[in-house]
Parts: C-alpha cells; sequence; structure tokens
C-alpha cells in the first residue's frame, strides 16, 4: 500500500506531504488516519521547530474522497449518522494537531485546495501558495455542511458576509484574490514555491520556538477570550517566557548588540 503521508525532517523544519497524486490528494480514512498520527509526532517532538504541510502531485488536496464517503450509505439513518460521524470525527484528528501543537505549522499551497482541502489549508498557522493555486469551499456543491473547522476560521479571516458568501455559493477563487482576502499569506510564482516555502519554514524554525508556540495559542484563544481574560494569559505567557534560554540569548544578544541565535530551549 503506498503511503499516504509521507514525513520527511531537514534540520529542524518537518515537512508532512499528502502522498495520493492520482487521486488529488482526496481525504480518505486512512490518509486522515496517518496524518492524524504524524501530527501528533510532529507535536511531540522536540526537534521539530516548524511543520510544512503540502500536496504531492498536481494539487494541494481535493477534499473529501466522494467515492468512500458514498459507500457509508445505509438504509438506517441512525447507521447512516454514525458512520459520518465516524468519519468527520477521523478527519478532525487529523486538523486538531495542526493548531493544538506549540510550533508554527506552514500550508504550502499549489493547484487546488477544495472542500476539506481548503478547511485543511486554514488549518494551519499560515499559507504560501503559488499562483496556479485554486481555493473553494466546495461543500454546498455536494449537498452538506463544511468541517475541518473552516466554520470557525473562514470568518474570522474574511469577515462573516463573505465567509457566508464562499461557503453558500462554493465558487472557487484564485491566489491572488485568496491573497486579498487574507486567506493567503504569500503568493508566489508557481516555480517558486518549493524555494519560498523552504526560506519561510527554515525563518520559522530558526526563531525562539516556545514563544512562537505562546503566541500561536494566545492568537488562537482570544477570539473567546475577554479582554480581561486575554491580559491575564498574556501575563503568565510572558513571564513563561523569560524562563527560557532563548529568552536569556536575546536579551544578551539585545544588550551586546549582535543577533540572537535562537535553540528553540
Amino acid at each position: 500500500m503506498t503511503e499516504t503521508v509521507l514525513s520527511q525532517r531537514d534540520g529542524a523544519v518537518l515537512t508532512l506531504t499528502l502522498n495520493q497524486p492520482d487521486k488529488l490528494n482526496v481525504l480518505d480514512e486512512q490518509m486522515c488516519g496517518d496524518l492524524a498520527a504524524a501530527g501528533e509526532a510532529a507535536a511531540a517532538d522536540d526537534g521539530v521547530r516548524c511543520v510544512v504541510l503540502q500536496g504531492a502531485g498536481r494539487g494541494f488536496c481535493a477534499g473529501g474522497d466522494i467515492a468512500a464517503l458514498s459507500k457509508r450509505f445505509d438504509p438506517d439513518p441512525d447507521t447512516q449518522r454514525a458512520k459520518y460521524r465516524d468519519f468527520v470525527g477521523g478527519y478532525h484528528a487529523a486538523v486538531a494537531p495542526l493548531q493544538s501543537m506549540n510550533k508554527p505549522v506552514l500550508a504550502s499551497v499549489h493547484g487546488a485546495a477544495a472542500g476539506g482541502g481548503m478547511s485543511l489549508a486554514m488549518a494551519c498557522d499560515m499559507i504560501v501558495a503559488a499562483d496556479d493555486a485554486v481555493f473553494a469551499m466546495a461543500y454546498s456543491t455536494l449537498g452538506v455542511s463544511p468541517d475541518g473547522g473552516s466554520t470557525f476560521s473562514l470568518p474570522r479571516i474574511v469577515g462573516m458576509k463573505k465567509a457566508m458568501e464562499l461557503a453558500m455559493m462554493g465558487d472557487r477563487i484564485d491566489a491572488q484574490e485568496a491573497l486579498d482576502l487574507g486567506i493567503v499569506n504569500w503568493l508566489v510564482p508557481a516555480a517558486e514555491l518549493q524555494a519560498e516555502t523552504a526560506r519561510l519554514a527554515a525563518k520559522l524554525a530558526g526563531r525562539a520556538t516556545a514563544a512562537l508556540g505562546r503566541t500561536k495559542a494566545l492568537l488562537y484563544e482570544s477570539s473567546r477570550a475577554t479582554l480581561a481574560q486575554q491580559l491575564e494569559a498574556e501575563r503568565e505567557n510572558f513571564a513563561e517566557s523569560t524562563l527560557t534560554e532563548d529568552f536569556k540569548n536575546a536579551a544578551e544578544a539585545f544588550l551586546e548588540k549582535r543577533t540572537p541565535e535562537y535553540k528553540g530551549r
């Protein structure tokens, strides 16, 4: 059986590659399980300081495997609900580590990122996209509501009205529009995607990893917190950050007017 998620380490950068290129990396049960396991392993590995998620072949990810999903039809409604809850639960188990791990996750997107593929990309902390990338929520065209945390992330990125449009109309948007809407952080020529992804990942991996992890958690929690709660969380996280070797080295480097070297500790 082909390995559905490839894992490659280059120093402190771990690249996870969705690897079903003949099917545009559609999300089936096996891939979701493999991605969940890879994400959990990356989260637990202190040597990994940045994770890159990309797709093999012609595109990033075309969403759910419709052929596999259709096999879950059942004449009993309760049984059918349970089957589809299980599938979406497996997909969500793959998405969760991307946002919960205390290190940055960068999606590198080319070609199609549709349905669950778009949700998966948005679950990453940042996105660098090739100019041939195409995004589409697409769920409504299949007659289902969105998953993968996209109903949480999308309105926070683009605003409620635009999120309603993208989710309900299901229309494709190109990479430039995705950049303009704030879905994508960087847009590069397709031929330069690999090199630019490597540059950005190396830069992220070279920063104070613990501080980035705390920053990530603070930003994600901000939408659910009151100002008072957020101020207290900032105070606690700042204090914890000062206990790291990276803070000590950075403070010394600042006073000595030199560039700090972060160790991720």
